[in-house]
């Protein structure tokens, strides 16, 4: 059974869905949130409990979920996601598999074509993930 994501209007709610999202690894119910979340949120959402499992999911949900569809959302969801607290201790955290797949979106990206982004900045943003 598919979850059903509503938007969230705080840090708590988002936190709920993510945690149920994340139990499941329901990748197309995490698209559907990222779809319905304004990436200028993220990092407020998030607050402080971004965990390197929640990273990676976002990702495979961008991945096979959104960047097909719509790149540039898919791009402000990873530039805003590299402002949430402990980003850097999270990416540092990463396995290189993890890490591949982190470079494999933005190599999707690259490819698609859209007014939200540049090469030059998917290129500055591969330099915050340390791609």
């Amino acid at each position: 059974e598919k979850l059903h994501v509503s938007e969230p209007s705080n840090a708590y709610d988002f936190g709920q869905i993510i945690n149920a999202v994340n139990a499941n690894k329901d990748k197309a119910a995490c698209a559907d949130l990222l779809t319905i979340t304004d990436p200028k949120k993220l990092p407020l959402l998030l607050s402080n409990k971004l965990e390197g499992e929640i990273l990676l999911i976002f990702i495979q949900s961008l991945e096979h979920y959104v960047a097909g569809k719509d790149p540039g959302l898919a791009y402000q969801h990873l530039f805003y996601l590299s402002k949430a607290e402990r980003f850097k201790v999270v990416l540092a955290l990463l396995s290189k598999n993890e890490k591949e797949e982190v470079q494999q979106l933005f190599n999707l990206l690259a490819e698609s074509q859209s007014d939200q982004y540049s090469l030059e900045d998917l290129e500055s943003l591969k330099k915050v993930y340390e791609l």
